[in-house]
């Protein structure tokens, strides 16, 4: 697989430590975004029993991703495992231990950029998605930061109230 994509020549532009950067915020989106979804109250009656309960455990699942993606970074930067280990209240042992896959698939993927598909056809990237495509990654995670500072009432329109707005008794000071 010596075959080389459009993406190879953006992705050499980009450092190790800056694809790693690019996929951590990505992640970081995904977390945020996932959070944002439970703040929002309109759909709560679209939503199933433990429908929420669903969301916030996803967001579990999302926030170790994006951990993993912090502690390659890390690594990517130059920390040691002593460093990274005394946020997450661990020995640097089991620090590393606990990441070896990640940092490993990571660091393979440099090595071996795709495998093929079952058909043997399609090649797969194996780098995460930001780091595969980091033009499209910077356009995109631009794009989401400039979008978070624009306001949407979505949490108060969403919320059954007890006594309607206007059955309230109004307040003279």
């Amino acid at each position: 697989m010596t075959e080389t994509t459009p993406y190879d020549a953006d992705r050499a532009r980009f450092t190790r430590q800056a694809l790693a950067r690019l996929v951590l915020c990505d992640h970081a989106v995904d977390v945020a975004d996932g959070a944002a979804g439970l703040v929002a109250t309109e759909n709560d009656p679209d939503s199933g029993p433990g429908g929420r309960v669903s969301q916030a455990f996803q967001l579990i699942e999302l926030a170790e991703r994006a951990l993993a993606s912090a502690v390659i970074y890390e690594r990517e930067q130059g920390s040691s495992w002593a460093e990274i280990a005394q946020y997450l209240g661990i020995g640097p042992a089991q620090a590393e231990e606990r990441f070896a896959a990640n940092l490993e698939g990571w660091n393979t993927a440099f090595d071996v950029p795709y495998r093929l598909d079952e058909t043997g056809r399609k090649r797969i990237p194996q780098l995460p998605t930001a780091a595969y495509d980091p033009a499209w990654a910077c356009e995109k995670l631009d794009r989401w930061a400039y979008v978070q500072r624009i306001g949407i009432d979505a949490v108060s329109s969403g919320l059954v109230m007890a006594v309607p707005e206007e059955e309230l008794p109004s307040v003279t000071p």
